[in-house]
């Protein structure tokens, strides 16, 4: 079976860190870009940030752009994202997802972009 599994979330105060992982399995994923993506309660589904499938390059949302990292293991199959400084807002079930393999360089953006999903994380920041 072909999955994406996420962990790493909990509660953290403001300010505190941590360390999602998303693990794939059934398959490998060393040839997709991969995207992190959250919704929060009441809100829609928002990119986070991405990374390509040689993790030469990521993007991220401005919100979380100089807090958050994305990164890779292909040997492990595992994509990270380390989030430092969180804030109470950052609190959102947290998704990764894989975007396939469009060229060297590209990193998902958009749900649209990516056509295979986790079932997410939960994270809450309390102030």
């Amino acid at each position: 079976q072909v999955q994406l599994v996420e962990s790493g979330g909990g509660l953290v105060q403001a300010g505190g860190s941590l360390r999602l992982s998303c693990a794939a399995s059934g398959r490998t994923f060393s040839r997709d870009a991969m995207g992190w993506f959250r919704q929060a309660p009441g809100k829609e589904r928002e990119f986070v940030a991405g990374i390509s499938w040689s993790g030469a390059i990521t993007y991220y949302a401005d919100s979380v752009k100089g807090r958050f990292t994305i990164s890779r293991d292909s040997a492990k199959n595992t994509v990270y994202l380390q989030m430092h400084s969180l804030k109470p807002e950052d609190t959102a079930v947290y998704y990764c997802a894989a975007a396939g393999s469009v060229s060297a360089s590209y990193t998902p953006r958009y749900l649209a972009d990516c056509g295979f999903w986790g079932q997410g994380t939960q994270v809450t920041v309390s102030s």
